[in-house]
C-alpha cells in the first residue's frame, strides 16, 4: 500500500482565495518511510496573505514570498512522486493520508496542481483519502467528553503521545504527529 502522509501550511483558509507556503510529508510503503519532504513554497501570486495565518505558522509575508517559485517546487514535488507511482497506471496510486486531510488539505494540494497547469491530479492520488481525524474518532469516542478539543496536538497528548507544542504548526513537525496517531489507531483496525 502507498501512502503519501502531508500536511500544508497556507496563507488562509479559503481554498479559491489564499495558497500554500508549506508542503511537508512522507512516502510510505507496505509501512515503510521511503522518504521526508519539507518544501516552502512561494504561494500563488494571487493569494490572498492573511496576517493571522502566518502568525500560527511563525513566518513572515517576506519569509514566504522568498521562497522558490511555486512551479519550481510543484516539479520537485511531482519528480518525488514518480519514483514511486506510474501516474498512467490506473491501478498505481498513493492514498492522501493526513490529519483533517479530507475536508482541508486535499482541496489545497488539489488547487495547486491545478495552479500548476496540471490537471491530473488523480493520476497520483485515489479519490478516496485516509483522514486520520477520523479514524481517531472512534478510537477515542469513550474519552472524547473529557478532551478540551479534538485538534491533532490534542488527540496526540490523549494517545500518550510527546508534543512539543512550540512545534506545532510546522508542516514537517505536523505530519509526524500525524503518523504516530495513525500508528496508534491504526493498530486497532
Amino acid at each position: 500500500m502507498k501512502l503519501l502522509f502531508f500536511d500544508l501550511e497556507t496563507t488562509g483558509t479559503l481554498v479559491n482565495k489564499h495558497g500554500i507556503h508549506q508542503i511537508s510529508g512522507a512516502v510510505v510503503i507496505d509501512g515503510e518511510i521511503k522518504e521526508k519532504f519539507n518544501l516552502h513554497v512561494q504561494p500563488t501570486p494571487q493569494a490572498l496573505i492573511e496576517p493571522a495565518a502566518l502568525e500560527v505558522a511563525d513566518v513572515t509575508e517576506a519569509q514566504i514570498k522568498a521562497y522558490p517559485p511555486m512551479g519550481e517546487i510543484y516539479k520537485q514535488f511531482v519528480d518525488m512522486l514518480s519514483k514511486y507511482v506510474d501516474r498512467y497506471n490506473k491501478k498505481d496510486k498513493f492514498f492522501l493520508v493526513g490529519y483533517n486531510n479530507a475536508s482541508f488539505d486535499n482541496q489545497f494540494l488539489r488547487a495547486w496542481f491545478i495552479q500548476n497547469g496540471d490537471k491530473f491530479f488523480g493520476s497520483w492520488f485515489w479519490a478516496n483519502c485516509i483522514d486520520v481525524m477520523v479514524m481517531a474518532t472512534p478510537y477515542l469516542a469513550d474519552r472524547r467528553a473529557e478532551m478540551e478539543n479534538f485538534k491533532q496536538g490534542t488527540v496526540a497528548k490523549t494517545l500518550g503521545i510527546a508534543i512539543d507544542e512550540s512545534k506545532l504548526h510546522d508542516a514537517l513537525y505536523d505530519i509526524e504527529v500525524c503518523k504516530a496517531i495513525y500508528d496508534i489507531v491504526c493498530a486497532r483496525y
